[in-house]
Parts: structure tokens; C-alpha cells; sequence
């Protein structure tokens, strides 16, 4: 079973300021790309399940508390993002996903494996604490 996980990335610094890269993503199964901001700190959107659609997220600012549930065995991976040290989380399809901000300044960037119609066909919708793993509790 395939299962989420993290994409590395770095920032090089040098004397005309630095590069956040992550190298060992590609874009190679991307069809789209959207954002989410959140209105406040600690906020929940959960949970969002595909049985064909792959998700890819990186955190331009922020710090974020993501979580993935399989969808048949209920396997609970939980990761965080932190915009401040470039990363992509890896979601892949059969698993439903949902995320917390952790800070005010927030904002996380998804990209898709699926067209939006595609994805609108292969949608699955849980109650936001169905898999509670969400705490109001800073990152640190």
C-alpha cells in the first residue's frame, strides 16, 4: 500500500539571499493546482477522500497539521508542514486527507492528479472529527 509521506526539500543560502527548493518533486502527474488560507488560527477543513486523485501539499507560510486516513483500513498518518523549511507532502489516492493551520499567517498549496472533473466524480466527504486528530495545542 502506497502511504503518505514527505518530499524533502532545503533552502541554500548565499551572500544575494537564498533558494527554497524541493528537488525530488515532479510535476510529471500534476493536472492542477490550488491554494487554501485559512480565516484563523487552528482551523479544521476534514476530511476529503479519492479513490483516484493523488494530492501533493506544500506550505508557502505557515505551519500545518495535515492528516491522511486510508480509506478501507483506516491506517491515521498525521505529518505537519512548515513554510519556513520547503517540503511536499505526498497524499496518495484511496486516502482521505484533512488539515489544521497552526499559525494565523497560513497558506498551503495542493496540487492535483486529477482535473477538476475528474476529481468532482471521485469525491468522498467525512464529518470533521470522524478521525480526531486535531488539538488546539501549538506546533513546537
Amino acid at each position: 500500500m502506497d502511504k503518505p509521506h514527505i518530499i524533502d526539500g532545503g533552502i541554500a543560502h548565499d551572500d544575494r539571499g537564498h533558494v527554497a527548493f524541493c528537488n525530488d518533486f515532479s510535476f510529471s502527474d500534476v493536472k492542477r493546482f490550488y491554494m487554501i488560507s485559512n480565516r484563523e488560527k487552528h482551523f479544521i477543513r476534514a476530511w476529503h477522500g479519492h479513490e483516484h486523485e493523488a494530492k501533493y501539499l506544500l506550505a508557502t507560510q505557515g505551519v500545518f497539521r495535515i492528516g491522511a486516513v486510508h480509506l478501507e483500513t483506516e491506517e491515521t498518518v498525521v505529518k505537519y508542514l512548515n513554510g519556513d523549511s520547503p517540503s511536499v507532502l505526498y497524499i496518495p489516492a484511496g486516502w482521505a486527507n484533512g488539515i489544521q493551520n497552526l499559525t494565523e499567517e497560513n497558506n498551503l498549496m495542493i496540487f492535483s492528479t486529477s482535473t477538476i472533473e475528474e476529481s468532482l466524480g471521485d469525491d468522498t466527504r467525512f464529518p470533521w472529527d470522524k478521525w480526531d486528530i486535531w488539538n488546539t495545542e501549538d506546533y513546537r
